[in-house]
């Protein structure tokens, strides 16, 4: 080409989208600060709008404490989320092919929780400040805090977060692996589960209800948020994984956003006691907070039809702007939800948060009015809901269904009798975790026998016989059959399948999956918890409770599917062994059973003796009932497993004869007739004089 000619123009080389550039990083925070003035704004405008901020007659903290709580309260929720979502970042979303890209992410995260840390101990500072009165400024103000943080529920409360918060910044530069992130996150969701007890309870009697709720909400929204907050200085790193990073958010947006309506509708309910409670300010900051959650929602649905499906298959500038551009206004829209809240959880709901008056002895011990005497009816009609627990139920059902649907679209199938009996074992486990049981469970030690009994041994031999674990290995897609997709070295990174059968060949997953030891665990723990402090725990605490019910149902699956179930994990012994550890099994409960019967020492005595019934029997003779139901539920369900056992020994040994009589018939009945001609050989020896065969 001669000198001073132009070249000719073409397409430009494209730069490698993993290098990134100051200007692709500065946008990143740019978005990222677009979210935290929304949110501040949306802050300050309700704040401003219920007046929580307004100066009080006695022992003003000042403007800085009143202002500053909510905004402080804020910061430490959005950064809470952002550190929740970077740990599902490594934990199963990021595409595992760059080292550079984790160890970006592990920075993410550990930055988030860094502001966590420091946003919480603000908070439990102006928290303490406004509570007293006192300004931070005061002298005697760091002497107090000190009482306040070793004292008092809340101060203990807000203190532990912060360390969490602490604690979970030095774990997140430590480790990287899915594993080590996945035990970090356990962590943080302990946090917002003791974040969950400072909000509005709505009224003592219904803090079980909006704990639960509130936690539910919590964790939902800061998935949601979090996740995508920190993919947001990812994205222009990750080029090609981009697609299936942002797939796989979308996955958990939707159950987010799912869990996200489901508890704040509970909280609505519970918050606002008629419809003329929706025209106060409260009323009208919620309605607020619904319009953006919905316009939220729909930016969402848009954002998985569109722009998925687009940056799978054009890595083009167009298909990158349209899912920056949505990413921008969902997180602004994010933001204001989040700071529309705070101001929520900063001011009175027009339902107050009351101790209750004049209360009788059953709401002294369990915080609940005591129900109606039992009958057929009642067990029926008196509902208690507990929302984590429900929603699980429901998500079991529909998770399940998807996966059946799945099958027969590909053209596999699928028993509709297993169906049948997952629909079944949830359904009967909503009931008992909500209805009748879970109510009159809490004041009749024979009604928790029975939530127990069903839990323990009813709803396991219907999950078990579900198959869950093998639908789900046949369902979900396996991210190892793509790791050789693209470039680089592959995909490591853990889907849910890959998280299922981690668990499920691990080796605490195959210990507790052994026969032996699912059939000690079973029995053995109705003995540690029934005849230990831990019974009262699952009375009194709100995580206690849910341990009972995790550990009993999960041990009740592990040993019914090391018997007659068809999933995956145990190396099951033979039929004669089965029924032995089956016996064993049910002689144990029926000594169980006689021991409650005949004993005269009532178990948790300050709960069952001082509730004041004034219908029923004693509560000595009540436990005796309690005995009885632990004998009689638990026997017949020990007798069908039984009678199972038996029927699949009998249809093995038929498929192994039939297995041998198709072998004769192909090759002969080899073993017979090397059987006659040893005979054979025998008898001729035995003629000519040989030894003697005996």
């Amino acid at each position: 080409m001669a000198p001073g000619v132009a070249a000719p123009a073409g397409p430009r080389p494209a730069r490698s989208p993993r290098t990134g550039d100051g200007t692709s990083r500065q946008a990143d925070w740019l978005r990222i600060a677009a979210l935290a003035v929304a949110a501040v704004a949306a802050v300050v405008a309700g704040i401003a709008f219920t007046g929580a901020a307004s100066p009080t007659a006695l022992r003003d903290p000042g403007a800085l404490v009143r202002w500053g709580l909510p905004i402080a309260s804020t910061a430490q929720e959005l950064a809470a989320s952002a550190t929740l979502g970077g740990l599902v970042l490594l934990a199963t979303v990021l595409v595992r092919r760059d080292e550079a890209v984790v160890r970006a992410a592990a920075g993410v995260t550990a930055a988030a929780s860094a502001v966590w840390t420091l946003a919480a101990v603000v908070e439990l500072v102006l928290t303490y400040a406004n509570v007293a009165g006192l300004s931070p400024t005061d002298p005697a103000f760091g002497g107090e805090l000190g009482q306040f943080v070793t004292t008092f529920e809340l101060g203990r409360v807000l203190l532990f977060v912060a360390v969490a918060a602490a604690v979970v910044t030095a774990l997140a530069l430590m480790t990287t692996s899915p594993v080590g992130t996945a035990w970090i996150a356990g962590l943080v969701l302990v946090a917002l589960w003791q974040s969950a007890q400072t909000g509005h309870a709505a009224g003592a009697a219904s803090h079980d209800l909006a704990t639960s709720s509130m936690f539910l909400h919590l964790v939902g929204a800061a998935l949601w948020i979090g996740t995508l907050l920190a993919l947001s200085p990812l994205a222009h790193r990750l080029g090609a994984d981009l697609a299936p990073a942002v797939a796989r958010f979308s996955v958990i947006a939707a159950w987010c956003f799912a869990a996200v309506a489901v508890s704040g509708t509970v909280n609505s309910i519970v918050r606002l006691g008629s419809w003329e409670d929706w025209t106060t300010r409260y009323g009208v900051l919620l309605l607020v907070k619904i319009t953006l959650f919905g316009v939220l929602g729909l930016l969402g649905l848009a954002h998985r039809r569109r722009v998925v499906d687009r940056l799978r298959g054009d890595q083009r500038a167009p298909a990158t702007w349209l899912f920056w551009r949505l990413v921008l206004v969902e997180l602004t829209v994010m933001g204001a939800v989040s700071g529309v809240a705070v101001a929520l959880g900063s001011s009175p709901p027009p339902v107050p948060d009351d101790p209750i008056t004049d209360p009788t002895p059953a709401e002294i011990v369990t915080g609940h009015a005591l129900p109606p005497e039992p009958t057929t009816l009642s067990w029926i009609t008196q509902w208690r809901w507990d929302v984590l627990l429900a929603s699980a139920a429901v998500a079991g059902v529909v998770v399940y269904l998807r996966w059946v649907l799945r099958l027969r679209r590909r053209g596999d199938t699928w028993s509709w009798l297993r169906t049948t009996s997952w629909v079944t074992g949830m359904v009967l486990f909503f009931w008992t975790t909500s209805g009748g049981p879970a109510m009159y469970g809490h004041v009749l030690f024979s009604a928790h026998m029975v939530e127990h009994m069903i839990l323990a041994m009813v709803v396991p031999v219907l999950l078990a016989l579900s198959a869950p674990v093998t639908l789900a290995l046949r369902a979900l897609p396996s991210r190892a059959s793509r790791a050789g997709a693209g470039r680089g070295a592959g995909d490591a990174s853990r889907g849910p399948r890959e998280w299922l059968l981690g668990l499920v060949h691990s080796r605490v997953g195959r210990f507790f999956a052994h026969p032996v030891v699912a059939a000690v665990n079973f029995a053995g723990s109705m003995v540690v918890f029934y005849y230990t402090d831990v019974f009262r725990w699952a009375l009194t605490s709100g995580v206690g409770h849910y341990a009972m019910v995790v550990h009993f149902s999960l041990a009740g699956y592990l040993f019914v599917n090391a018997l007659v179930g068809i999933d995956p994990g145990p190396t099951r012994p033979g039929y004669p062994q089965r029924l032995l550890l089956l016996f064993a099994t049910m002689a144990f409960h029926a000594f169980f059973g006689v021991a409650l019967t005949t004993g005269d020492v009532l178990l948790v005595p300050d709960w069952f003796g001082l509730l004041g019934r004034e219908w029923g029997p004693s509560a000595i003779e009540d436990q005796q009932r309690g005995g009885g139901v632990a004998w009689g539920i638990g026997e017949l369900p020990t007798l069908a497993l039984a009678v199972g056992v038996a029927f699949a020994w009998a249809r093995d040994d038929e498929r192994t004869a039939k297995r041998r009589d198709r072998k004769v018939e192909r090759d002969g009945d080899t073993e017979m007739d090397e059987y006659n001609a040893m005979l054979a050989r025998l008898s001729a020896r035995d003629g000519d004089g040989g030894p003697d065969p005996r």
